[in-house]
């Protein structure tokens, strides 16, 4: 019987669990760390091969982490975990930082971004309050609910 290698982990990806210690989060344990008191980062890390910027983030996360020194503790989600838990956050681009509060959702930085953006972005989550996170769907509309042009 043959067996197929895994594929290798990103050497910025394993970087992240190797030199800063962050938590590897999986559908398993990401309900426990997520609902943690206090400010939680959460990185949706994309396939580094199909989505170039996911290297860029994991360069630029632990930079943010020492920016914003002990503002938050930092969770990783390879792809595999990512794909399977973005539905509860609504973001549409990746890689994703999605910031929780004592586990409710305060908002999301999606793709890469200029240093300064990721900075008044996440300044700006950090003082804002936990929010519905916003759902990736389709509208929906009642039966025999009467046609409006205002949006």
């Amino acid at each position: 019987m043959t067996t197929v290698a895994a594929t290798p982990l990103h050497p910025l990806l394993a970087r992240l669990f190797a030199e800063f210690g962050y938590t590897e989060l999986t559908p398993e344990n990401f309900e426990a760390f997520a609902v943690q008191p206090g400010n939680t980062l959460l990185f949706f890390a994309a396939d580094p091969v199909r989505v170039g910027e996911t290297p860029d983030v994991a360069v630029i996360l632990p930079e943010l982490a020492r920016a914003f020194s002990g503002r938050f503790r930092v969770g990783v989600l390879l792809p595999a975990a990512a794909s399977e838990l973005q539905s509860r956050y609504g973001f549409r681009r990746w890689p994703a930082l999605v910031l929780l509060r004592g586990g409710g959702y305060v908002g999301a930085i999606e793709g890469l971004r200029d240093w300064q953006a990721y900075v008044d972005e996440l300044a700006t989550l950090l003082e804002a309050p936990t929010r519905r996170a916003p759902s990736i769907g389709i509208a929906v509309q009642s039966a025999g609910a009467a046609h409006s042009d205002c949006h």
